[in-house]
């Protein structure tokens, strides 16, 4: 990814990329703002492997998406509840959904709907600064020295 030798990236695609870049976590991202919080929920609609599936939560876990609370002490067990981090990533996941039905999208599709009213959600990014769409402009990308 980065060919210089800094131990840290300055990217901030690239250091977000390091733990949130594969399918599972995301897939578990898009399930926790579901609504689902417990791991036999998470094995069942993913269809994942437990060893999977514990290790992309004690990293979801560890990047402070996610958070473990006890929700029951006989036996002990406990769920897996968003963070605000993880939480501000649902827009994240819609515009991936909203560029993958554009691109992707053929067959049959998961809806997203906004839940008060019922319409389908169309998600675009907008420049908080100009108010401009973002993907419709020259953009500069400044990568430090």
């Amino acid at each position: 990814m980065n060919s210089r030798t800094d131990s840290e990236p300055t990217c901030p695609i690239e250091r977000s990329l390091a733990f949130l870049g594969d399918s599972w976590t995301m897939l578990i991202l898009r399930d926790a703002n579901a609504g689902v919080t417990r791991f036999d929920q998470f094995k069942k609609n993913l269809g994942i492997a437990p060893t999977m599936l514990t290790k992309r939560l004690a990293t979801l876990t560890q990047e402070r998406l996610l958070e473990k609370k006890l929700y029951s002490e006989r036996p002990p067990r406990e769920e897996y509840v968003l963070t605000d981090a993880g939480r501000d990533f649902l827009p994240v996941l819609f515009l991936i959904a909203a560029w993958g039905r554009k691109h992707r999208g053929e067959g049959r599709l998961t809806r997203f709907l906004d839940a008060e009213n019922g319409t389908e959600i169309k998600p675009i990014a907008i420049d908080a600064v100009t108010g401009a769409e973002l993907g419709t402009r020259a953009i500069r990308v400044l990568i430090p020295e």
